[in-house]
């Protein structure tokens, strides 16, 4: 049986190993808390920290294969469990260029790969060299997660809001629609396409608050979509899953914003959605079985369920039974105890071949439904 580790214990790893269960493989995870959403679906649990090159070596000495759910993590030592024969999805290459958003950038340019006009800053003084190049998104080059580490510039007067550190700028783009394209590749090179899925984000937090599935785009804009996703898949010459992240602008252009090597909270849909979901498939994936099917069975939204604004500690979930009175309606809480402003703390998936019903429902859930601390944070 197939020794598999998973470098982190949050929801992606806790819904990788609700996938697991279904194959005959032992799973590990390592993670620093040891009441992490994970924990305790894993056959062994080690507590330590993915950045460290010898907390990560020497879990992943005893294992056959290794996947992330998050790319802050020590690359080192991935290369040399690599080297040692340790099968790594996605391979320490690629996620040296996924995670640093100067490399990422310069990788798409490199493979003439359509995205957005970019310069790099080595500081926050560099900015005042680009100015005439504003309006402008700011990205820190490495450290970026959930929204964090993104700032929009829109011209002179915002230059004090740069990052200090090396970072992207990019040229604004007058969105139309925000995609992600799931791709799978196995080691043999063989591809499965998921849906595209049109997201819809939370402005404030710069986070992910629901999603479309399927994308209400033309035709010739998913083949356009599949087929930019598929040539960086395959640029980045590793299997495992991803998302790519892309932009549709006014014009109908199409350019790619980002992606994530790994199983992504815009694939979470697939679970109920879709006849293999991304967990499924990435665990194909490693044990060297079949691709899964990634058609729709049934069209799809999903909600981010978030911790609301002005709640730190415990969590409380308010309006659950409002949410579980819905039809076609599933809930998915990821066993955080802690809540805090914008945490993801689970979300929710919709099934109906009804655009408008999906769509009534997700917001009606950002309504109903409530993630709050016992004790609300007193502002004075």
């Amino acid at each position: 049986m197939l020794k598999i580790g998973i470098l982190g214990g949050g929801q992606l790893g806790r819904m990788l190993l609700q996938a697991a269960a279904n194959y005959p493989v032992r799973t590990y995870v390592l993670e620093n808390d040891p009441e992490c959403p994970a924990a305790h679906l894993c056959h062994a649990f080690t507590q330590g920290d993915i950045r460290n090159f010898d907390d990560v070596y020497q879990f992943g000495r005893q294992l056959d294969g290794m996947t992330i759910e998050i790319e802050s993590v020590n690359v080192e030592a991935l290369e040399k469990l690599e080297n040692e024969g340790v099968k790594i999805f996605p391979k320490p290459a690629a996620l040296r260029i996924i995670r640093d958003k100067i490399l990422q950038k310069q990788f798409y340019k490199q493979n003439e790969i359509p995205t957005s006009a970019f310069r790099i800053t080595e500081n926050r003084a560099d900015l005042k060299n680009f100015s005439d190049f504003l309006p402008a998104v700011h990205k820190l080059a490495a450290g970026g997660y959930d929204g964090r580490g993104v700032q929009v510039l829109g011209g002179e007067k915002d230059l004090h809001l740069g990052f200090d550190q090396p970072s992207v700028l990019e040229k604004k783009v007058d969105i139309h629609k925000e995609i992600s394209q799931i791709v799978a590749m196995n080691g043999d090179g063989q591809t499965a396409l998921y849906p595209p899925v049109e997201m819809i984000f939370n402005q404030v937090l710069n986070q992910l608050d629901y999603q479309l599935s399927p994308a209400e785009i033309p035709q010739q804009t998913t083949w356009r979509i599949e087929a930019i996703a598929l040539k960086v898949v395959k640029d980045l010459k590793t299997p495992g899953i991803f998302a790519v992240e892309l932009f549709i602008d006014r014009n109908g252009d199409v350019l790619v914003n980002e992606t994530a090597p790994r199983v992504h909270n815009s694939g979470h849909h697939t679970i109920e959605g879709n006849f293999c979901s991304q967990f499924d498939m990435l665990w194909r994936i490693m044990l060297g079985y079949p691709l899964g099917n990634p058609k729709h069975i049934v069209p799809a939204a999903m909600v981010n369920l978030v911790g609301s604004e002005g709640h730190s500690g415990e969590a409380v979930y308010e309006g659950m039974d409002e949410i579980l009175k819905m039809e076609n309606v599933f809930l998915h809480l990821y066993g955080k105890k802690e809540t805090r402003p914008g945490r993801k703390m689970g979300h929710v998936t919709i099934l109906s071949t009804d655009k408008s019903d999906r769509v009534y429902k997700a917001k009606a859930i950002k309504q109903k439904m409530r993630i709050i601390s016992r004790q609300p944070q007193i502002t004075v």
